[in-house]
């Protein structure tokens, strides 16, 4: 893309890439803290628990970051669609760790993991300054 061609879409994109960022870092911390709990450290399990709300909160703040970004901001619709499809997988996820179906909950947090930092990346590399 050059540089003629790179979307602006605003002041929306700041808190996009913050809340973005913040989230990744969340997910992250997920797989550092299931990482430490299945070393046997089981107080951590309630880290995890809160964690992963403190991450899925910021997740849904991410998805009205994005949706702004589409409208007004005029800037495209995908990232707004994946990060409903974001919030569906970690709905998920977060079903799937209640029920201790970790054959399917560990798979699904790397998933998620790559998916945001894919998403994460977009937003750091993918807009220019408005110019005036």
């Amino acid at each position: 893309m050059t540089s003629s061609n790179v979307p602006t879409a605003g002041w929306i994109v700041w808190p996009l890439r913050v809340l973005s960022t913040l989230h990744l870092a969340g997910v992250l911390g997920q797989a550092a803290l299931a990482g430490l709990f299945v070393t046997g450290d089981v107080d951590l399990l309630a880290w995890h628990r809160n964690n992963g709300a403190v991450t899925h909160m910021l997740l849904y703040l991410q998805l009205l970051a994005a949706i702004l970004l589409w409208r007004p901001g005029r800037g495209p619709l995908w990232p707004a669609l994946a990060g409903l499809g974001l919030v569906v997988a970690e709905t998920t996820q977060i079903t799937l760790g209640q029920a201790r179906i970790l054959q399917l909950h560990f798979p699904l947090g790397m998933a998620i993991f790559g998916l945001s930092a894919l998403f994460t990346a977009w937003t750091w590399l993918s807009f220019r300054a408005r110019t005036a």
